[in-house]
């Protein structure tokens, strides 16, 4: 296991505000040979603040994910989400993010990095339908989520992107993604091409519309139609990536046309299906279509959403159709938007009616072009602290201590990112 060492570092004696991070000089003992993550706790630990639940819980989340993690016998590193054991491909790829901050610079946090992407790689290989795996690459959650296949090179690509380190492209990334592309290329097709079937799925019919045709949502729950439009719209993004990783570091420039080639057909099934009308709100983007002319309004707190379109890299906040659809899911309008007496935001059909998803909330932030809205969604973080410093599942907004998930790495991970990029000055991560 690797244990969380934070508090074994001395607190700096330096006082700063909201708006400052400061690092230590560099004087830990020796790092181990491969895996040395002193700098990630050294940056938790230097990171003040006159109000000592915001300077908590940016420590606490920006060391979580070292918390929940653990190196393997095969080099690899394995995250799980949290209360539950195993490891979700999303999640842990989210979990990983506020640590591309630091791996140029520290060899020893771009070795964990490169473990985590390696073992997504051999799981994309091995089972492709797969959304979470245990430690021994066992299948415990076999539903199809068509962000399971994104996140992973997504991941790879802003890791390259950072650090400019090549060598994280093995042969098991190349073997690993050219599943997920013959998988997502597959799903394309699912009415003449697909074999996939699961217990839980109700399948519904679609038409071919050149987007991706998954199972389950990000919440891990059925869908009503199932061509995801936040699903798709990340995926527009992350086959460019693709493309750019078969082309550049694989020298496949078939694959790398074919990549090109899928997120062209998807981002104008996105255009041609995805859009709608709304009499209160105009031309807004559907969270789920069928492409025989049936949508659903609403969005989820769950990432990729419709809300974070422009966070996952698809759109700029300024576009108007995305615009339209920020209103109408910050609205009643939106079946999963709930507000009490602490907070207001995006909640999920996996968790109690009313109750708030702080991965919500840091969507918002995340895609908030003012300063008071970022404000304010730090405020609504804070008040969901039940006390034990950490961010949850989902929180009731009138009663922040009646809430799920005791332990879920994916938002307090997030919680960091967003202190870093909203309030210290960090630059988003990068997208094609």
């Amino acid at each position: 296991m690797i244990h969380r060492s934070m508090r074994a570092l001395t607190a700096l004696t330096a006082i700063v505000g909201t708006a400052a991070l400061v690092f230590a000089t560099q004087t830990q003992v020796e790092p181990s040979p491969s895996i040395d993550l002193s700098a990630i706790n050294q940056a938790a630990q230097s990171y003040t603040n006159a109000n000592e639940q915001l300077e908590t819980m940016f420590r606490n989340g920006l060391t979580d994910t070292e918390r929940e993690s653990q190196l393997e016998a095969d080099g690899t590193v394995f995250v799980k989400t949290g209360d539950i054991p195993y490891e979700w491909l999303r999640d842990s790829s989210a979990q990983i993010t506020p640590y591309l901050y630091f791996a140029k610079d520290h060899p020893g946090v771009a070795n964990f990095i490169k473990g985590v992407i390696e073992r997504h790689a051999k799981s994309l290989a091995l089972h492709p339908y797969a959304a979470a795996l245990n430690v021994d690459y066992s299948v415990v959650w076999p539903r199809y989520e068509l962000d399971s296949l994104l996140y992973p090179i997504q991941l790879a690509w802003q890791y390259w992107q950072k650090t400019g380190d090549k060598t994280v492209f093995t042969s098991n990334v190349y073997k690993g993604y050219a599943v997920a592309l013959q998988t997502m290329l597959t799903e394309q097709n699912h009415n003449t091409q697909s074999q996939y079937t699961d217990p839980g799925l109700v399948k519904t019919p679609v038409a071919y519309t050149g987007m991706i045709w998954s199972a389950f949502r990000s919440s891990d729950l059925g869908m009503v139609y199932n061509y995801s439009i936040p699903g798709n719209m990340m995926a527009v993004v992350v086959l460019k990536e693709l493309a750019q990783i078969e082309a550049d570091i694989y020298h496949d420039s078939d694959k790398a046309a074919i990549s090109l080639k899928l997120s062209s057909d998807v981002d104008q099934g996105i255009k041609k299906y995805g859009i709608v009308h709304s009499a209160e709100f105009g031309q807004v983007y559907a969270y789920e279509v069928d492409g025989l002319g049936h949508y659903v309004l609403m969005d989820d707190a769950n990432i990729p959403s419709l809300l974070a379109a422009p966070y996952v890299g698809y759109v700029p906040v300024s576009d108007p159709t995305y615009q339209n659809t920020r209103r109408l899911v910050l609205w009643p309008a939106n079946p999963y938007f709930y507000e009490g007496r602490l907070a207001r935001g995006i909640g999920s059909n996996n968790t109690p009616t009313g109750t708030i998803w702080p991965l919500g909330l840091l969507a918002q932030g995340l895609t908030a072009t003012s300063v008071a809205e970022r404000q304010e969604m730090l405020k609504y973080l804070l008040a969901s602290d039940p006390g034990d410093h950490l961010l949850h599942e989902s929180f009731n907004p009138n009663d922040q201590k009646i809430l799920t998930r005791p332990d879920f790495g994916w938002p307090n991970s997030l919680f960091a990112q967003f202190i870093m990029v909203g309030f210290l000055g960090y630059e988003p991560l990068p997208h094609l």
